[in-house]
């Protein structure tokens, strides 16, 4: 599949997703909206794909945000929504059984983060700089900012962003927990590449399973959640992968997870 605002690479199980709009610092218009909507409703039914990393071309931004040049034009309402359910590529990120992460360098605002936060990890850069800076616009954050951000950061430092419209750098994220690791800025994609290739090589269904009980599970009261992962690990024992993975234990050499 061929695109023209993203790249992708796929790789012993990694594939790599690549906003490639660097000269307006990988803001987001409606074909690159579109062409990662389908980028990764494919992905999802991809079995020899394990894991997505989600990266920015350049080193000044993983995405600045929506490309304020289609908001001069005001558009009718009914138009403007099913525009965007059409082009709900955060939707299609969620219907991922894969783990994303979100390899972040230089900046992550607005639609950027969000994107960023719709991934399962976030690595960042030294030099990155994050925000949901939507309120400067006259907006709020409309792709998932406003209930992704709390349920990461809590209610109140997700208010005091959103209404103030912060920039934050990547040690006050690694602080309030917005991300997961601080690396040197040329490192934030070989490090997201080399802890993707660390999942890729766990046992496929696993991983699946393990993001589907925590994922679900979150939405859930507490007794279900507990059943959700009873179910889902008791169906792991019928695997193949689990009788591989005692007997590499047991022989004391590296599994050679099948997927079955």
């Amino acid at each position: 599949m061929t695109y023209e605002t993203i790249r992708l690479h796929t790789a012993g199980g990694v594939a790599s997703v690549t906003l490639d709009r660097p000269d307006v610092l990988n803001a987001m218009n409606d074909r690159m909206r579109a062409e990662l909507t389908r980028c990764f409703g494919e992905l999802a039914s991809e079995d020899d794909v394990r894991v997505i990393v989600v990266t920015g071309a350049g080193e000044r931004a993983f995405s600045a945000g929506a490309d304020i040049r289609e908001f001069v034009e005001p558009e009718p309402p009914v138009r403007f929504r099913e525009q965007r359910r059409r082009l709900d590529f955060r939707g299609a990120m969620d219907r991922c059984p894969q783990p994303l992460i979100a390899a972040i360098r230089g900046y992550a605002f607005g639609g950027g983060l969000e994107l960023a936060l719709a991934c399962d990890i976030r690595l960042a850069g030294d030099d990155a700089r994050l925000g949901l800076t939507e309120i400067d616009l006259g907006i709020i954050p409309g792709g998932g900012g406003t209930q992704r951000l709390p349920r990461l950061v809590g209610r109140g430092k997700a208010l005091e962003m959103i209404l103030t419209g912060a920039r934050i750098d990547a040690r006050e994220a690694l602080r309030i927990g917005l991300v997961e690791r601080v690396v040197p800025a040329a490192e934030v994609l070989s490090s997201a590449l080399e802890l993707a290739k660390a999942l890729a090589a766990k046992a496929p269904v696993a991983l699946r399973y393990a993001k589907e009980a925590v994922m679900k599970g979150l939405g859930l009261p507490l007794e279900d959640g507990l059943r959700l992962e009873h179910d889902l690990a008791t169906l792991l024992r019928t695997t193949q992968d689990r009788v591989e993975g005692a007997r590499a234990f047991l022989e004391k050499r590296k599994p050679r997870f099948t997927g079955t």
